[in-house]
């Protein structure tokens, strides 16, 4: 779901950093964002002008989440439900994040309280639940 997270951030004009644990998850993604882009590129769905290499010239790619989130403003999480390793994930980018980075968790049945209670900053947390496929689904629970 990362991927389609992703794809939809990047056609709307954000830099986004694809982070995952090893090289070739994140490789992976980002080839499937291509094709999802190419896809779109194909129906005219880019925007006039707009080509795939403009859009995914916005998307860098990274093993390294405390250093991806540095300069992040949200970080949007698609990780594995499991409360453990969302709460890890959260963790890391509220001590790594600058100070007002939001962390969104992309789940539909955990509490958003219990993944921010021991982050250090509860207040930055939040839920987001987009729908699959996204970049077909366009709403979100928030």
């Amino acid at each position: 779901m990362g991927e389609g997270i992703a794809q939809v951030a990047l056609m709307a004009g954000y830099n986004v950093t694809l982070v995952d644990i090893k090289d070739e998850l994140v490789n992976k993604a980002y080839k499937g964002i291509e094709a999802g882009l190419k896809k779109s590129e194909e129906k005219g769905k880019l925007g006039e002008g707009v080509t795939v290499a403009d859009v995914i010239a916005r998307c860098k790619k990274s093993t390294d989440l405390a250093s991806a989130v540095k300069d992040a403003d949200i970080v949007i999480e698609a990780v594995v439900e499991r409360m453990d390793i969302k709460k890890q994930v959260c963790k890391t980018v509220i001590d790594n994040g600058p100070s007002h980075v939001i962390f969104a968790s992309n789940t539909s049945t955990m509490s958003i309280t219990e993944i921010g209670k021991d982050c250090g900053a509860p207040d930055r947390v939040s839920g987001i639940h987009f729908f699959n496929p996204v970049p077909l689904m366009r709403c979100i629970e928030v």
